[in-house]
């Protein structure tokens, strides 16, 4: 079973004596889940801000790298100028995403942020045409997605919910922004974040979401009258509405 291919998605490669230790040391999340499966996480700036995000599965004795491809060739830049004097290779691959739903087939990884998401697989034989409704999913789950949501230097992974999406590991010690998502997580309480609510139409990707004149988020993502919004959880309420469009909490 091939599934469909995911047409968005490229993959690197990252070898080398120190592979482990130095992505272990990099990412928002622990290396040591690819010894069971996927392993979902970030690269944040010091300032706590996304980046990147993306899967890692181990291969072997290396680790490759499921990113968005418009994103890839950011994200080897980033990381060899991390590695420094390290033993470790960065490179492309040709290999291809290809995913599915239902059962996770041999040599397959159940997707880690949520059980609907189904499986991906990692092959040189591309899968299907896509004709899997993602994005309905997402909606549903309230799964932010890379240059929808997820915005690179302006969101902030706990607002995005990689808590609850497994991408954020508080127990493994220090990456990049660690002290900062750390200080969101333990003292403070979050003011804003994406939410799923019902809107009553379709806006642009990044339209506005006001109450009482007021301005109090974003819409994204939208299927089928629900929709990935931004919102300030204190503003929140009756009345919102994005270009005319009623928005409502669910």
């Amino acid at each position: 079973m091939t599934g469909e291919l995911a047409i968005d998605r490229g993959i690197l490669r990252i070898s080398g004596s120190d592979a482990y230790k130095f992505l272990q040391d990099t990412i928002s999340n622990d290396m040591g889940g690819t010894k069971k499966g996927l392993v979902y996480a970030s690269i944040l700036t010091p300032q706590g801000k996304y980046l990147f995000d993306f899967f890692v599965a181990a291969n072997g004795d290396d680790y490759l790298i499921d990113i968005a491809v418009d994103r890839a060739p950011a994200l080897a830049k980033r990381l060899t100028m991390y590695k420094l004097r390290a033993d470790v290779q960065i490179e492309a691959t040709d290999l291809c995403v290809n995913r599915g739903l239902g059962d996770v087939p041999s040599g397959a990884h159940a997707d880690p942020r949520h059980a609907d998401l189904g499986w991906r697989q990692y092959s040189a034989t591309k899968g299907g045409e896509p004709t899997i409704d993602w994005t309905a999913i997402r909606v549903k789950h309230c799964i932010p997605e890379t240059n929808i949501e997820l915005i690179a230097d302006e969101t902030y992974i706990l607002e995005a919910g990689f808590e609850r999406l497994h991408g954020v590991d508080f127990r493994k010690g220090c990456y990049v922004g660690q002290e900062v998502t750390a200080r969101m997580k333990h003292k403070t309480e979050l003011r804003k974040g994406f939410k799923t609510v019902a809107i009553d139409g379709t806006v642009p990707i990044g339209s506005a979401i006001t109450r009482d004149g007021k301005s109090i988020g974003q819409v994204f993502s939208q299927s089928n009258g629900q929709a990935i919004a931004y919102l300030r959880f204190d503003r929140a309420g009756d009345g919102m509405e994005s270009q005319g469009v009623a928005i409502r909490l669910l």
